[in-house]
């Protein structure tokens, strides 16, 4: 007798997309940004009332940070595609915890200038090999899954450590300090499960399967429509820079300590929320079109950010502004993985997040030099581009699919 036909998905089976590394990736992201969220918020305050830095350093601080988490990106993709993957993901990991340490122990802006960067270096380092394990295996339609499951783990932590913050800093009678200390410890747990996630090219060999003799990648062998992409996001990403300046932002319209930390809380539930869904989205439609969407979110926070006076509206316009991340940070990573063959997943992500990184590198530091006495100017010019940009990237995948596809 013949077996009866099975289904793709059938009841009580979990989705083929979900690996066990999808999992557990999701679960390490959710720790370390937890952490790294509890402080985040807190950290331009701590920076410019504790420590006494001008907003510029904020600015700079930031942007420097991710600078080099940008050249760290480019050289881990490209040993991601090289050698075993899960010895970079556990040290970049590791580097974030170390970074947060260093922060509970500054008594001046630049030991948190060296925190920071050595925070970001562990970002850079663990990023393209951790999204290429996450794919691994994961047809290209349903790639949005995947990275919105994951921004949704990620920034869930996101919400979890902001608010967690905010309990303690009542309970601490407002001392920002002891905060820092608690975030080392799921710093380190994230380290810890690591251990958990499986590589399953963890012993790499020159043959790729196809008869050559060697597995390395070089940028000149990367496709043409990646390159045409990556100018896109890279243009957009140089007014773009980083959220530390729009809590300050909100700092300066009034909102106390605990007030920053909520507004953050609220952009991050939003944020969370919208990741899947947006995901799931682009697995549907073309994901330029999902990500114009994005970019139209992004201008609506900065636009917002820079007419409003009123500090109450910081909790209406940080909500909206939380539909940019969820419509170009894992339909981003998708779009890329789709334009390269997987053998070269790790160099094409290396090289998109290291390269947009130099270009918040960039708006970090022109945003905070030209902030002013309340930042609106940046603000408008930065909401102004990415309107422009949003509507120029939509009409044109509009006008290539004129019916929904999947792109």
């Amino acid at each position: 007798m013949s077996k009866p036909p099975t289904t793709p998905n059938p009841a009580g089976k979990r989705p083929a997309w979900l690996t066990r590394n999808v999992k557990v990736l999701c679960g390490v992201s959710f720790l370390q940004d937890a952490a790294s969220e509890l402080l985040y918020p807190i950290l331009p305050i701590f920076l410019t009332v504790v420590l006494g830095a001008p907003p510029a350093v904020v600015g700079a601080i930031e942007g420097l940070a991710e600078g080099a988490a940008s050249v760290t990106k480019v050289a881990a993709g490209r040993l991601a595609d090289r050698f075993a993957r899960r010895p970079l993901i556990g040290a970049g990991y590791g580097l974030a915890a170390l970074g947060k340490l260093l922060i509970a122990l500054a008594t001046a802006w630049p030991l948190v200038l060296v925190a920071r960067v050595v925070d970001r270096l562990g970002k850079g380092m663990r990023g393209a090999p951790r999204d290429a394990l996450l794919i691994d295996g994961v047809p290209g339609g349903q790639r949005g899954k995947v990275f919105g499951l994951h921004r949704a783990a990620d920034t869930a932590g996101a919400v979890v450590g902001p608010l967690v913050g905010l309990a303690l800093y009542e309970a601490l009678d407002h001392r920002l300090r002891p905060l820092f200390w608690v975030a080392v410890l799921p710093a380190v747990a994230s380290v810890a499960l690591v251990a958990a996630v499986r590589d399953p090219h963890s012993r790499r060999t020159a043959d790729d399967g196809t008869g050559a003799v060697d597995r390395r990648t070089s940028w000149r062998a990367l496709p043409r429509r990646y390159w045409r992409v990556l100018t896109v996001l890279l243009a957009f990403n140089l007014v773009n820079f980083p959220d530390a300046l729009l809590l300050l932002r909100a700092h300066d319209l009034g909102l106390t300590t605990a007030g920053v930390v909520g507004a953050y809380a609220v952009y991050n539930l939003a944020y969370a929320a919208l990741s899947y869904p947006a995901g799931a989205l682009s697995d549907r439609l073309p994901r330029p079109l999902v990500f114009s969407a994005g970019l139209a979110c992004f201008a609506v926070g900065y636009l917002g950010l820079g007419l409003i006076r009123s500090p109450w509206m910081v909790f209406v316009v940080l909500p909206l502004y939380g539909g940019f991340n969820a419509c170009t940070d894992g339909v981003g990573k998708a779009w890329i993985s789709t334009l390269v063959p997987d053998r070269q997943q790790g160099t094409a992500q290396g090289l998109y997040q290291g390269a947009t990184g130099a270009a918040v590198l960039i708006a970090g530091l022109w945003a905070g030099l030209a902030w002013g006495t309340d930042g609106r100017l940046p603000l408008l010019v930065s909401g102004a581009v990415a309107l422009a940009l949003a509507i120029a990237l939509s009409a044109r995948t509009i006008r290539m699919n004129r019916t929904p596809r999947f792109k």
